[in-house]
């Protein structure tokens, strides 16, 4: 079905008192939750739903407005409403994106967008414990899965320990550290939120502003050595971690 345009099956009570918007967003919605609608699905655009329901189109509007509130469809421009692709469950562990996408089945892809070493700013050479304008590896990654862009994740480390362009391309980061063994025992992660800037939405197929998840991590080896500094963004409509707390 992801080729080809999903119609819905929606009947409109005109006596009840459920908004309109709510009476087609919410009959899509549990198709989408159950799974009946399939990730990657194309659902009718706003304008042919509206007319064909004989609502308003700003209704419609809303309706898929609601939807994408939940993260339960995208809307891009010049591709049109998509189920939202399978959306990335993380755990609170110390592992890497590209191992957790592995260990879900997906197919990680890495797009290196820049890669340099640069005199650390005071702040990264704080969070290495390295001296200032200690020349350290600054480089930038696009991680897919298959041709879904995920998030933006963009590290600095230590120059003798960073892997090259190449290397980043073909694999994992901390795949990398493992087969050089370099043992990561501990990292110190904070969790935020922000809006996407025009290049992250650019580089996500965001719209401007969209909610992105951020993590800041520090990973130190067995020798408690800091190995790196990350800053990373993640798409929020398809991407969440996950915690258990106990009383």
């Amino acid at each position: 079905m992801e080729n080809e345009t999903y119609i819905a099956d929606i009947i409109i009570d005109r006596s009840s008192s459920e908004p309109l918007h709510s009476q087609i967003a919410e009959p899509l919605a549990r198709l989408i939750e159950s799974g009946e609608l399939a990730p990657g699905t194309r659902i009718e655009d706003e304008v042919s739903m509206a007319a064909r329901l004989h609502v308003s189109r700003p209704t419609a509007r809303r309706a898929f407005e609601t939807l994408t509130q939940r993260g339960l469809v995208i809307r891009r421009r010049g591709v049109g409403t998509q189920v939202t692709p399978t959306r990335v469950h993380r755990s609170m562990n110390l592992t890497s994106f590209y191992d957790d996408l592995q260990a879900s089945g997906q197919t990680p892809r890495t797009s290196v967008l820049d890669w340099n070493v640069e005199a650390a700013p005071p702040a990264i050479a704080a969070a290495l414990g390295l001296p200032n304008d200690s020349q350290v590896a600054h480089f930038r990654r696009l991680r897919m899965s298959r041709d879904e862009p995920l998030a933006i994740l963009t590290n600095w480390m230590p120059v003798d320990l960073a892997p090259s362009a190449d290397e980043l391309a073909d694999t994992g980061l901390y795949d990398h550290l493992r087969n050089r063994g370099v043992v990561v025992a501990v990292g110190h992660q904070k969790f935020s939120a922000r809006l996407a800037t025009s290049d992250e939405a650019r580089l996500l197929n965001e719209p401007p502003g969209a909610a992105l998840l951020t993590m800041q991590r520090t990973a130190c080896d067995d020798s408690n050595r800091v190995i790196e500094f990350g800053q990373h963004v993640y798409r929020a409509s398809i991407y969440s971690y996950e915690n258990t707390v106990y009383a």
